[in-house]
């Protein structure tokens, strides 16, 4: 029987694809693979091309200021939806207040229940407090003045 110690072309294939398949799973440094760029990736791309230049053929300036007007747009963009984020979260807060002493009507999962709301919780999922329990914001389905 004889040994080999290289692999076909199709093997090398293979390997690779799994290779691969696998380091897409791990986590490097806190942060974990994904398929989207950030604004943190876009400047370590533009940083990568400039320290890489080719000093006797450096980027065109337009192209340069195409892309810093590109990084400034992501960044708005970045900023208007974490705008929209807190906004939201806060109307959620402000609605689960304004029904506190009042009869809510909520549907969780099927199941009616209906009662006062004693209190309520702030944050990123807002809940209201109704019949001693706390209930997301999503299940309410009407409010009533007593």
């Amino acid at each position: 029987m004889e040994f080999s110690a290289t692999l076909s072309p199709s093997e090398k294939i293979q390997t690779n694809l799994e290779v691969d398949r696998f380091n897409k799973t791990l986590t490097v440094n806190g942060r974990k693979n994904s398929q989207e760029l950030g604004k943190d990736d876009f400047l370590k791309l533009l940083m990568a091309q400039l320290t890489h230049q080719d000093p006797m053929e450096p980027m065109d300036n337009s192209q340069f200021i195409a892309q810093m007007a590109q990084f400034s747009s992501l960044e708005q963009m970045y900023n208007v939806s974490n705008g929209f984020t807190k906004m939201a979260q806060l109307m959620q807060s402000s609605e689960a207040a304004g029904s506190l002493g009042k009869m809510v009507e909520l549907d969780v999962e099927g199941e009616r229940i209906a009662g006062i709301a004693e209190g309520f919780t702030r944050g990123e999922n807002p809940q209201i407090q109704v019949n001693g329990n706390f209930y997301d914001m999503d299940y309410v389905r009407a409010v009533y003045e007593n």
